[in-house]
């Protein structure tokens, strides 16, 4: 129980970051928690019917070479994760009244990421322990949360917008950019130092969901101040 607790705790802490975010006009909590399950389930469901076919047509031929790792992080790891995420935030919350402000693209696309989060978590951190716990609290659930922001902002301008499969796709795109450099940095670490790289690409992505956050608070509707 204390090892899904830590699993947890920094999923709940980016949730509840977000949520208060969400300044102007939140949304139900019911269904946030929807959305977090879907991530939690559905997106697994996908993703690991992803992994299959890619597994098959996409197999890795050597662990020590930069372009086969490079494949599995952009192609594999990032393209399947980020798509089972897209569409749900696509087929399920951007088709909702409740809708109605470009943040909400950030909060339900974190919610169904956080979902995903939780469930990847929780079985890395079973099997590794509560060191794993401490170094993903701080390293891929924020990472995730960054995918996710940088998803939600070009999918909530989507709603609102007559160019909305450009945008979509390109929040889509840019997850999977930001999802494949965070990991292929990791991959390839044959290469000694090259994990930096990770964390540069993390911070890049931090820095710009901070952006986004802000940006989409400052044009919503419901903003009296």
């Amino acid at each position: 129980m204390e090892l899904i607790i830590m699993a947890l705790a920094p999923v709940a802490i980016i949730i509840f970051y977000i949520y208060l975010k969400d300044k102007y006009e939140k949304e139900p909590k019911r269904l946030l928690v929807i959305s977090f399950l879907l991530g939690a389930i559905v997106s697994i469901i996908i993703t690991t019917l992803l992994y299959s076919v890619f597994h098959v047509y996409l197999p890795l031929q050597d662990h020590l070479s930069v372009w086969e790792q490079f494949k599995q992080a952009f192609f594999v790891v990032g393209f399947s994760e980020e798509l089972s995420k897209y569409l749900i935030v696509l087929l399920f919350a951007q088709q909702r009244k409740e809708f109605n402000e470009p943040f909400d693209g950030i909060v339900y696309a974190v919610m169904v990421s956080m979902g995903f989060a939780a469930t990847e978590n929780i079985m890395y951190v079973l099997q590794s322990g509560p060191a794993t716990a401490l170094v993903r609290a701080f390293t891929a659930i924020p990472a995730h949360a960054t995918f996710g922001i940088l998803m939600g902002y070009y999918m909530g301008k989507a709603k609102f917008a007559p160019n909305k499969l450009y945008l979509n796709v390109l929040g889509l795109f840019l997850a999977i950019l930001f999802h494949g450099a965070y990991d292929f940095f990791l991959f390839i670490d044959f290469i000694p130092g090259i994990w930096v790289g990770a964390f540069i690409s993390l911070g890049i992505g931090i820095v710009l969901s901070r952006k986004a956050i802000k940006y989409h608070q400052n044009i919503s509707e419901f903003k009296t101040e």
